[in-house]
């Protein structure tokens, strides 16, 4: 395998693609170990944190979003017509996942008469009025959304472990962390 990288995601996307993994896997702990939400659930510690670290995942999400639209990244020229197109296809589904996902939750915050927090300080607006139907399907969604998210992740994995160990090209070479 080549030792420089292949030309492609500079240091804000790369920034932007760990700061996300590392938050999503802080998510996902704390989903599993927090308390189910239900009618006498309380927002304090796990809760809250959950909501906490998911406003600051929809912040980056939105900001690496709008970072890949003005800072396309070309598909390198040795990848077979259906690895450009796998790779495509897994990439905006994580990406509209995880916004989704946010913004599902979001309103299911909402829905339940709780404040949505940006890094504790600075509160979302309402998307969900207190009570209201939609907004407790909007957390039924978020939570089967979970599932579909985890598998694209392990797509995306299986993705770069395959051109690491199989193909032993550069396409991980494009996002290392130290870099």
């Amino acid at each position: 395998m080549a030792s420089t990288a292949a030309p492609g995601y500079g240091p804000v996307a790369k920034t932007l693609h760990w700061l996300i993994f590392a938050l999503l896997a802080v998510q996902y702990a704390i989903g599993s170990i927090m308390p189910h939400i239900g009618r006498k659930t309380v927002n304090e510690g796990w809760v809250s944190w959950h909501f906490s670290v998911g406003a600051a995942i929809l912040f980056f999400i939105v900001i690496r979003l709008a970072w890949r639209l003005t800072h396309p990244v070309p598909q390198l020229a040795t990848l077979a017509p259906w690895e450009k197109i796998a790779s495509a296809i897994t990439h905006w589904s994580l990406y509209l996942l995880v916004l989704a996902m946010t913004v599902l939750g979001w309103a299911a915050t909402n829905s339940r008469g709780w404040d949505v927090k940006l890094f504790g300080v600075v509160t979302l607006p309402e998307l969900a009025p207190k009570g209201s139907k939609w907004g407790h399907e909007c957390g039924d969604i978020h939570n089967i959304l979970v599932y579909v998210l985890l598998g694209f992740i392990a797509l995306h994995v299986a993705g770069a472990l395959y051109h690491y160990f199989v193909k032993h090209d550069r396409v991980v070479a494009r996002m290392p962390p130290s870099t």
